[in-house]
């Protein structure tokens, strides 16, 4: 009962420690895709004794990333191994117990040997550590190469540290603090060949310490952007404790009362918005569940919920998939309700759907708020066979509502930021008890897939982004006429979607370039339009006149001003008007993301501001494309788009960039191309994920409530 305990208040400590470090993870290809494998190939994962503390951290890493994967670990069968065991048991790291045989004691060597060869023929991953259980520290004994050499596992050498302490024990021991920093390198793996023993033992060695050096070397606070936690067990009925259960439920009611209570403050918020023009005054009754003069189409109905723009535009062709029904009758197509949270997002999807809205195919309104009886208001109007949530959109009364009439809730290109991540596990259990009814999660990338799992997530997929098969954005061909027209021969290059901290640099390179290219146009269309005025008169202060504009500021289109051929630039301060710059300009830099001026300054260094917008807006029009490195939030679609990309980190680095496109169209035309290419993937996604939509709901048959 003693040992119990002592376990669990260890166990509790230490999740303390690891779970509100920020980690940074950094994994060699090779090794990646081993441990990643789905069919598991027998992997030899070694840590030095020292950071056996930290070892769970990439079990944490790991596992929700590969649900599949199997780990074992040896760990020594005297009483601290027994110890140890107790510990990491609850967080499914079974322990084989066991350490090498010396001086004619038998230490449970051999037996452990054999279930660790059993293991990895298997397919499981071994973790083990080279200079235990008492040393010498750092010297890898002859157990680990024998067993590399006689099953020929390859061997994955991994570092781990991060803030804390090192303990006076025979390894230094490394014991972690809360709210640190910490780095995990795995190196890439090593391959023990038949009597080579000795010469892999220094390699071996070698690529231990190299880790471990990594690991220990700081870096600036916003690159430690990962947290790191044992993963939930997938729902919540009859798979996780009752416990769990009824906390979830417990904190789902207290929030359903909140948003109730209020209420009244989210209406004059309504109000307020209205007169910022971000709501339409004949609207806003929809964003508390009413809807006036609009009728329910008849027949089935999928209810889809995309937050704005963005969102809007990814999930346009499941929608046009689902309308079509390719894989069935044309008349067992559902209609389609959209609710979007802004109006810019109804004018997308006004824009691209006007046919369909025109004839109730499609049917549009303003998401209701997370108010638990205007939801219930809403899906009683409307009484839909299914709710599908794009990306983020995660509302706890949204969901819990659904959850009590029956109606299946999934995502599409579900995104789970580390961010949004950070904050869900503030309550872990109302987050296991939002997401425990949803029936399926498509995640768009494989770091989504592995934060959704982290909380418990049932039925998580990794299919796939749904940017990548967008349609080209739209256009007026006569705007865009009229801009040719005006712009001529000059050289002109696009800075889009930028941020206030950021604009200071993109000029100042426009200006280093002005005296190769005196008649270069810098086209600036700032994220926020309504920033257009103070974009204006910052370019009129670090670029040269002429400027002849509004007492002194650069041209702005929301304005109606135009470039003549003596403005070196032109704010483009409107929405909806992308597709045609980017067909404009080839040449595109991708705001958000080129912040030389910190936000603020970390424990470990500065911290970055960014996060990046989608380039695949305009790589899927044939633009060259460079990006700032604070591109946290599209990490994953830069890195599909690989080479295609520039990186760029100062001023003079996007001067650089920017010279020889300038200078050879034919330079900009293939940089463009290949940015083209690379985004031109897995056009068949939409109707892959239509028709899981589709067949989810004639799975299920929904509460029938009022009309």
């Amino acid at each position: 009962m003693l040992r119990r305990i002592v376990q669990a208040c260890v166990r509790r400590g230490l999740a303390l420690a690891l779970t509100t470090t920020r980690w940074k993870v950094e994994m060699d290809a090779a090794s990646r895709s081993l441990l990643l494998d789905p069919a598991g190939s027998g992997v030899l994962v070694a840590f030095w004794h020292e950071a056996l503390m930290l070892a769970p951290t990439l079990w944490w890493w790991t596992e929700p990333r590969n649900p599949l994967l199997r780990l074992r670990v040896l760990i020594s069968r005297n009483r601290d191994g027994r110890m140890i065991a107790g510990v990491v048991a609850p967080w499914r790291i079974p322990a084989l117990h066991g350490s090498s045989d010396r001086k004619g004691k038998n230490k449970g060597g051999a037996v452990a040997l054999r279930r660790l060869r059993a293991s990895l023929e298997q397919g499981d991953v071994v973790a083990i550590m080279p200079d235990g259980p008492k040393g010498p520290r750092r010297e890898v004994q002859a157990g680990a190469l024998a067993l590399a050499e006689l099953t020929g596992a390859p061997i994955i050498p991994v570092g781990v540290a991060c803030s804390g302490v090192r303990a006076g024990s025979w390894d230094r021991m490394i014991v972690p603090r809360p709210f640190g920093r910490g780095r995990l390198v795995c190196g890439p793996p090593l391959v023990v060949a038949r009597g080579r023993r000795d010469e892999m033992r220094a390699q071996l060695t070698a690529g231990l310490n190299k880790a471990m050096a990594e690991s220990g070397r700081r870096l600036p606070d916003a690159d430690y952007d990962e947290r790191l936690a044992p993963m939930r067990p997938p729902g919540i009925s009859g798979q996780q404790d009752a416990r769990t259960a009824t906390v979830g439920r417990a904190l789902g009611c207290v929030w359903a009362a909140i948003a109730s209570l209020i209420a009244p403050g989210l209406i004059v918020m309504l109000r307020r918005r209205v007169a910022r023009g971000k709501e339409l005054p004949a609207r806003l009754r929809e964003r508390i569940g009413l809807g006036d003069g609009v009728a329910r189409p008849p027949g089935s109905l999928v209810w889809i919920h995309a937050a704005s723009v963005g969102e809007t535009v990814s999930v346009l062709p499941v929608i046009r998939a689902l309308l079509a029904c390719v894989w069935g009758e044309a008349s067992d197509a559902p209609n389609v309700l959209i609710t979007t949270g802004t109006v810019t997002g109804f004018k997308t999807l006004a824009a691209a759907l006007p046919d369909e809205i025109a004839t109730g195919r499609v049917v549009h309104q303003f998401v209701p708020l997370d108010v638990p009886r205007w939801v219930n208001r809403f899906l009683k109007r409307w009484r839909p066979q299914a709710l599908v949530l794009t990306e983020s959109e995660l509302w706890p009364n949204m969901v819990e509502c659904c959850r009590r009439l029956a109606v299946p809730v999934m995502v599409v290109n579900g995104r789970m930021s580390a961010r949004a991540l950070a904050g869900w596990r503030r309550a872990p259990d109302l987050a296991a008890w939002t997401l425990s009814p949803m029936r399926w999660i498509a995640a768009r990338a494989e770091e989504d897939a592995a934060r959704f799992r982290v909380l418990g997530a049932p039925g998580v997929v990794m299919a796939g982004d749904l940017k990548f098969a967008a349609e080209p954005l739209g256009f007026d061909a006569a705007l865009l006429e009229r801009l040719r027209l005006i712009v001529g021969e000059r050289p002109v290059w696009l800075a889009a979607s930028t941020h206030e901290g950021e604009e200071a640099a993109i000029f100042a390179a426009a200006a280093a370039l002005r005296d190769r290219y005196p008649d270069l146009l810098t086209i600036i269309a700032p994220r926020h339009p309504e920033r257009g005025a103070a974009v204006a008169a910052l370019a009129a202060r670090v670029l040269p006149p002429p400027i002849r504009h509004d007492l002194g500021l650069a041209p702005r289109r929301s304005q109606g001003q135009w470039p003549d051929a003596s403005d070196p630039v032109w704010v483009a301060d409107t929405l909806g008007e992308l597709g045609v710059l980017f067909r404009l300009s080839r040449v595109v830099f991708m705001g958000n993301s080129l912040f030389e001026t910190p936000e603020g300054r970390g424990r470990h260094g500065p911290a970055r501001k960014g996060g990046g917008h989608n380039p695949l807006e305009p790589a899927r029009l044939g633009c060259a494309i460079a990006t700032g490195p604070a591109i946290g939030n599209f990490a994953a679609t830069y890195a599909r788009l690989g080479e295609a990309i520039t990186v760029v980190d100062s001023v003079d680095a996007l001067s650089l960039w920017l010279g020889p496109l300038l200078a050879d169209a034919g330079h900009a035309w293939t940089a463009g191309d290949a940015a083209r290419q690379a985004a031109d993937f897995d056009k068949a996604l939409p109707e892959r994920l239509a028709r899981r939509i589709y067949e989810t709901m004639a799975e299920e048959t929904p509460m029938q409530v009022g009309a």
